[in-house]
């Protein structure tokens, strides 16, 4: 697919790979019933059923990773625009080894100019071990095309509140400030609107902020690891055009539902 794809055609391309993690990623859909000799105890004491609607899911495990990554990130160098952003979303176990491929795809030359950021999307939920730090955040690598001249609108991205906002006044608390290289933002809600039933599916508010500040109106974002389709929904809802691509069966079942409304 990416193969025909023209050079130099896309503005933004956001991707969320594999992650490598060495097992199967699922996502179970259940929904509860009132039920007085049910599995759950929900408001008040009242008892409810669990209910299994299906499950989605993928193989999470690579015998040569780095290699199943090389044509799909060297197709993404040629298709990106001279003055457009790509970013890759990985975890801690394998951020070094793609950062020092990714180095040597968009610089050539052996520099690493074309590295922009490391930013990590940190995040607070699910179980703590007690024999290590919680892994509590995810990476993600920008990298331009263009070291010098490249897409960056500082002034449409989303601002944040001031961890103490009686040291900078009144006004600046009220207007808030721009994020750094450290997101914090919750995961999909596990009941919320947004939550489409994908395994590993990223929060709209991530890739909204990515989108905004990193493509223009009217420019092409290409996600081609699309799974739930959120890169899609981000552009769509900003004026942009998006082109998705997923050989995984219920992530296109999926992304058709997600994105009628906009297509």
């Amino acid at each position: 697919m990416l193969r025909g794809l023209p050079s130099e055609s896309a503005q933004l391309i956001y991707i969320d790979p594999p992650f490598n993690t060495g097992r199967r990623q699922t996502r179970t859909r259940i929904k509860t019933v009132r039920d007085e000799g049910g599995d759950r105890t929900g408001f008040q004491g009242q008892r409810y059923r669990t209910e299994k609607l299906g499950e989605s899911g993928y193989s999470d495990d690579f015998d040569d990773f780095l290699g199943f990554l090389r044509p799909r990130l060297e197709q993404a160098y040629r298709i990106l625009s001279p003055q457009g952003s790509f970013f890759f979303h990985i975890d801690y176990r394998e951020v070094h080894y793609c950062k020092i491929l990714l180095d040597e795809i968009f610089s050539p030359s052996g520099g690493r100019e074309c590295f922009q950021n490391e930013i990590i999307w940190a995040y607070d939920y699910g179980a703590r071990s007690k024999k290590k730090w919680p892994a509590k955040h995810d990476n993600i690598l920008w990298y331009t095309k263009n070291p010098e001249i490249y897409t960056f609108n500082l002034d449409e991205c989303d601002r944040i509140a001031y961890m103490a906002p009686s040291l900078v006044g009144a006004e600046k608390a009220a207007r808030g400030k721009t994020p750094t290289d450290v997101w914090w933002h919750t995961i999909v809600p596990t009941n919320g609107k947004e939550r489409t039933g994908y395994a590993t599916q990223k929060p709209l508010g991530v890739l909204e902020r990515i989108v905004k500040v990193h493509s223009n109106p009217g420019d092409l974002c290409l996600d081609f690891f699309a799974g739930s389709g959120t890169l899609g929904e981000a552009a769509a809802k900003n004026n942009r055009e998006f082109l998705l691509v997923d050989k995984n069966r219920q992530a296109i079942a999926v992304m058709k539902k997600r994105l009628a409304n906009f297509v």
